[in-house]
């Protein structure tokens, strides 16, 4: 079975035989073709343990087959002008041969220690498909239709946007029409890999209505929040592998990877390696990995990977970006309390393959600070000068109570439904919600990225680069204690901190009841009423992961555009908070991460870390200890300034003269008394 994207796809096969080399064979001979094979991994949805290793390194061979083909198509432009044929002829039949054999190598695995799986011979036949990247030298003036294509589809973010490949609002005219000269510059195909991404991959974010949607909490909902700061990868650990689809197999994701927690991660990595490994993490009790597919610009730089499969060799070009701010929070369930996550649970939310997969899985969160309400799924924002690009990955909550991982990867875990109720008896677990924020401009589409580069998410080289692909991956090993004490702060309804318990492995932390903010913060939701319990929600809330970001206005300190009727506004990790009281003595709250308060829309405050100085560290005449992490926006000076009755100044002066002055008074009537009783003696 196909998957949606393939379905809709126009096999450029079927043209060609029509019109010979006329519009097909201008398709292809631009580069401008993408290979399309149907997912074999998604349909093996039960596979025996004795088995699996066989399968899984049989299942990245395909991949390897898939990127390898891709490969050669682009490389052979040449051929395919001068022979039409040749495309079907020297690329895709012996792909579909490979494929074949592969194939039947996964059935006599399984049918060695199980039943033989069915019906999988089909799925060696792949077909070749218009990438939507030609533009006008394509002949149809479509560069990059992709939206209007395989895309339309994605109604829960795009029915309000009017994109549909088109113009796609504001921003974007001065981005259609100019496949020429991106052409000229970049093959035909857009980026620096000369796959992806285009013109027409981008939309302007003031252009998209507001599209947030999640579920009500009701009465016995999970209401708590718990984070984790585990850095932003700024010792950059990078990979190509993925040892959750590919253990074993050495570029199993043939893109790079950035890695935070788990610092054993890679292809080779064992259970144990995971337990006793390193952790980035600020609680050593969470030892989870946590790995997202890079963003690169598309700007000429070599990076270390540009000669090497998983990088330039497969089309993943250009200068990896270090995330300005990681943001990982666990949220409850809307409708119950949550149960703890077994040791190395595995979860992959979204799709690397969702290009030509179709949108099934896709959970890609695409997106601005000051516009977080507003989530793309097939589009990269452009954000206005003064914010900057979040990604959001919000992952699967309901598991079925016994499985760490399953054959396809996903059947063990699932989404809570519009309600927030996990269906088939699958329990409501602690939910995951990721913000990762890049300090990226909006590129220059007018000129192909000349001038301000194109940016991309790494990806399969035939995906394209396109951003509906994104993905996250998660494997939990968290210390059980550590597990524990999350579970029982978002059943208790409290907001911690896995930091409160830095280095101790029981992390938690006493938090706060929902919707009392301990501190000001800049994290408050972007212009306009959001009427929902929980802003993150469905994987496209304001402020995801933790954080409601301020729309760029003058004041930093200030929650722009309007209030959150949110019942309970510690939800999801973020809490929408007062501005500040001018008569306010308390701290801003420290970082969860590395370069926390740096991850917002600008203007931001100049404002120094050690202006404002907490409770604890006020008492003790010291410094905060903030880690090495950078607070938010700070009060004003009015609300740093101590009254002085209660300070030390002049009401604990009378406090210790008055008794003095007292004395003074007695003598001096004494004194007055004795002279009047003298003179009346004389």
């Amino acid at each position: 079975m196909l998957g949606g994207g393939g379905l809709v796809a126009a096999n450029v096969y079927a043209t060609a035989s029509e019109s010979g080399q006329t519009q097909a064979g201008q398709v292809l001979a631009s580069g401008a073709a993408t290979i399309d094979c149907p997912d074999v991994g998604s349909q093996l949805t039960a596979v025996p343990d004795e088995a699996k290793a066989e399968v899984d390194k049989e299942l990245a061979l395909l991949d390897k087959q898939i990127a390898e083909a891709y490969q050669r198509l682009q490389q052979s432009t040449q051929a395919i002008q001068q022979d039409g044929a040749f495309a079907e002829n020297s690329i895709m039949n012996p792909l579909k041969e490979k494929r074949a054999a592969t194939i039947e190598r996964i059935a006599i695995a399984v049918d060695r220690v199980g039943d033989r799986p069915q019906g999988l011979e089909p799925f060696a036949a792949c077909i070749l498909r218009a990438s939507g990247n030609q533009g006008e030298q394509g002949g149809d003036g479509q560069n990059g239709d992709q939206g209007g294509e395989d895309q339309q589809q994605d109604g829960d973010n795009q029915d309000n946007q009017g994109q549909d490949g088109q113009n796609q609002g504001e921003g974007q005219d001065n981005g259609q029409g100019q496949g020429d000269e991106q052409g000229d510059q970049q093959g035909g195909n857009g980026g620096q890999g000369g796959n992806g991404p285009v013109a027409a991959d981008f939309v302007d974010i003031k252009s998209v209505q507001p599209n947030v949607q999640s579920a009500r909490k009701q009465g016995n909902a999970s209401r708590g929040t718990f984070s984790t700061a585990c850095g932003v990868n700024a010792n950059g650990l990078f990979n190509s592998d993925n040892v959750i689809v590919a253990p074993g197999v050495t570029n199993g994701a043939h893109h790079f990877h950035d890695y935070v927690g788990n610092q054993d991660n890679n292809a080779f990595a064992s259970d144990q390696d995971l337990a006793n490994g390193d952790t980035s993490c600020e609680n050593k009790g969470d030892k989870s990995s946590y790995f997202w597919p890079v963003i690169r610009l598309q700007n000429g730089a070599e990076e270390q990977d540009a000669g090497s499969p998983g990088g330039g060799i497969e089309g993943n070009a250009g200068e990896i970006v270090t995330p300005k701010q990681v943001t990982m929070t666990f949220v409850g369930n809307p409708q119950s309390k949550v149960t703890e996550m077994p040791k190395l649970l595995r979860i992959i939310t979204g799709d690397a393959k969702a290009f030509v997969n179709g949108n099934a899985n896709a959970n890609a969160s695409w997106s601005c600070t000051g516009f977080e309400d507003r989530q793309l799924k097939d589009k990269y924002p452009l954000c206005p000068q003064g914010s900057d690009v979040v990604r959001t990955f919000k992952f699967q909550s309901c598991w079925d109570g016994n499985n760490i991982d399953s054959a396809n990867h996903r059947t063990h875990v699932a989404f809570a439904d519009a309600n927030g109720v996990c269906g088939n008896g699958f329990k409501a677990i602690p939910q995951l919600v990721q913000r990762i924020v890049y300090d990226i401009d909006a590129p220059s589409l007018n000129d192909g990225g000349r001038t301000t580069p194109l940016f991309a998410v790494d990806s399969f080289p035939e995906q394209l680069h396109k951003p509906v692909t994104d993905h996250g991956d998660f494997i939990n090993v968290f210390d059980e204690d550590l597990m524990g004490e999350m579970v029982d702060c978002i059943n208790g309804g409290r907001k911690c901190d896995a930091a409160d318990g830095a280095g101790d492995g029981d992390g938690g932390g006493a938090g706060e009841e929902p919707g009392n903010s301990p501190s000001p913060t800049p994290e408050n939701p972007p212009g306009g009423n959001n009427g929902d319990d929980d802003p993150a929600d469905n994987g496209n809330g304001n402020g995801n992961g933790g954080e409601n970001t301020p729309s760029p206005t003058p004041t930093a300190t200030a929650p722009s555009g309007g209030n959150n009727q949110d019942e309970e506004p510690a939800d999801n990790g973020a809490e929408n908070t007062e501005k500040p009281s001018t008569d306010s003595t308390q701290a801003p709250d420290p970082a969860d991460g590395e370069d926390k308060g740096n991850g917002e829309a600008v203007p931001k405050t100049d404002s120094s870390p050690s202006a404002v100085q907490s409770d604890e560290a006020a008492a003790t005449g010291g410094d905060d200890d903030l880690g090495g992490a950078v607070p938010g926006p700070e009060p004003s000076s009015a609300s740093v300034l101590e009254p002085q009755a209660t300070s030390g100044g002049l009401a604990d002066t009378g406090t210790q003269l008055w008794p003095a002055a007292a004395g003074a008074l007695l003598l001096l009537a004494g004194f007055v008394l004795l002279r009047r009783i003298n003179s009346r003696q004389t």
